[in-house]
């Protein structure tokens, strides 16, 4: 029995709760854009905002406190309450501003473009949208410089994630123009897990040959050739190195052991 105020032995031998996990063996990185390319993107999105004038507008006004608050608003407060917000608000409603937004876009498919700020940090912020743009078939890439270059222009303080929404087939959007003019510089995203369509070429080669011949050597050398062109462009699973990760919640915290209280009982 451990007298009252002591700790006992069970309780200094106990050790602090670990949570073991594996790291994954992929590595999601943006293709990184030419300096030429770079430059047309962000001198397009200059000029095309700038052209339709979308901006986010606020105006500061006096807050009241208390008892000094007015409980009927002053006559110029709807003057003041049309002027706030943004200028176009079609045009925004094609617009995915911010991580979140463009997130729950990609989630919907309804983008056809996503263009990422490179000063985001930490970077693992914006890794999720590289296999969420990949499996939705959406151009996307990583721009530096772009939200220095965006928000003012938006009336926004930083713009870290920008994706232009799909229009309808019948109306022409705003930005339609300048998604097709920037689409075709953007890289194709390379993700481990998802292999990207085989070339159909070979496999045509190789029918028109066995047609030509029409001998019954012809078609088992095709058949022979395919087993191999099949072998070659499927390589064998190949299992990648994993680290074992131990993760201790806040090691450094100072723990003081739990002294047992003696139960006082009135007699």
């Amino acid at each position: 029995m451990a007298t009252p105020g002591k700790v006992s032995k069970k309780e200094r031998k106990k050790q602090i709760p670990a949570k073991t996990s594996l790291n994954s063996p992929y590595r999601l990185q943006w293709s990184p854009l030419q300096s030429d390319d770079v430059h047309f993107i962000l001198d397009t999105l200059k000029s095309k905002l700038s052209a339709t004038g979308l901006e986010k507008k606020e105006v500061k006004g006096f807050r009241q406190w208390g008892k000094k608050r007015n409980k009927n608003p002053p006559t110029g407060h709807d003057s003041v309450a049309e002027e706030q917000g943004w200028t176009d608000v079609a045009a925004r409603r094609q617009l995915a501003i911010g991580i979140n937004e463009v997130t729950k876009a990609l989630e919907r498919n309804q983008l056809r473009l996503v263009l990422v700020c490179k000063s985001v940090k930490p970077p693992h912020m914006t890794s999720h949208l590289i296999a969420l743009c990949r499996t939705r078939g959406v151009a996307a890439c990583q721009v530096p410089r772009l939200s220095e270059s965006v928000a003012g222009l938006l009336g926004l303080k930083c713009v870290l994630a920008l994706g232009f929404r799909q229009g309808d087939r019948n109306e022409d959007g705003t930005f339609s123009d300048t998604v097709e003019a920037i689409v075709p510089r953007v890289p194709a995203l390379q993700v481990a897990w998802i292999p990207s369509p085989p070339s159909e070429t070979g496999a045509t080669v190789e029918g028109q040959v066995g047609e030509e011949e029409g001998t019954a050597a012809g078609q088992m050398e095709v058949e022979k050739g395919e087993e191999t062109r099949d072998i070659t462009e499927c390589p064998s699973c190949v299992l990648q190195p994993l680290k074992v990760k131990k993760i201790i919640p806040n090691p450094y915290k100072i723990r003081k052991p739990k002294t047992k209280k003696k139960n006082t009982k009135s007699k």
